[in-house]
């Protein structure tokens, strides 16, 4: 038992700490009041559970996404990313409005992004559901929903910190929209998507 829930934290610590990266810049915004907390949290939960159960049922022998195909979900948080730099750049004169950028995320942006943002997550958390016994895969996902948890409060401990907020004051309207652009970019280009499709078309 005690063996499992270390290895459970472990894998979760390393295919979860970039997440701790986009839940402080949604924390961020939340502190100024643009997405209340309890949807990044939601989100968070949601977009996890998803990755988990697909994982569970990939290990049971079915195929929801072919893997060459799961770095589409980069588009998300790109998608997510441009609407947000959009609304800024066609609202930067009223800084009442500053924060509607991330206002238009909600609940299922979150999640949606959680998913496409742990993507990778799959294809390792597959073969350990797959070669765990059942009770070990139960403890290991009880974990993981356990350090679901303790990722937000870290996140939110860093983004509603007062030294994080006066450094990000200036910049915050840009910075969410960056970072979703940033990542979906870089999952798009990370998982070699573009270039399969560039194959297939071809």
């Amino acid at each position: 038992m005690i063996g499992t829930i270390v290895a459970a934290v472990g894998l979760f610590a390393a295919t979860n700490i970039d997440d701790i990266v986009v839940l402080t810049v949604l924390f961020v915004a939340s502190a100024r009041g643009s997405l209340p907390a309890w949807k990044v949290v939601a989100g968070q939960y949601a977009g996890f559970v998803t990755l988990v159960a697909i994982s569970v049922v990939a290990a049971a022998g079915l195929t929801i996404v072919p893997d060459k195909w799961v770095g589409f979900l980069g588009l998300i948080p790109l998608a997510i990313g441009i609407y947000g730099l959009g609304r800024t750049l066609r609202r930067r004169g009223d800084d009442d409005d500053d924060n509607d950028a991330i206002s238009a995320v909600g609940l299922l942006g979150v999640a949606g992004i959680t998913i496409a943002n742990g993507a990778d997550n799959i294809s390792l958390y597959t073969p350990v559901f797959r070669t765990n016994p059942v009770q070990d895969t139960v403890v290991t996902i009880i974990v993981f929903l356990v350090l679901v948890a303790v990722w937000c409060l870290i996140a939110r401990f860093i983004g509603t910190s007062k030294t994080v907020s006066e450094l990000l004051e200036r910049v915050e309207h840009w910075l969410v929209p960056a970072v979703f652009i940033g990542l979906g970019l870089y999952i798009l280009i990370d998982s070699g998507v573009l270039i399969r499709l560039v194959e297939a078309l071809s």
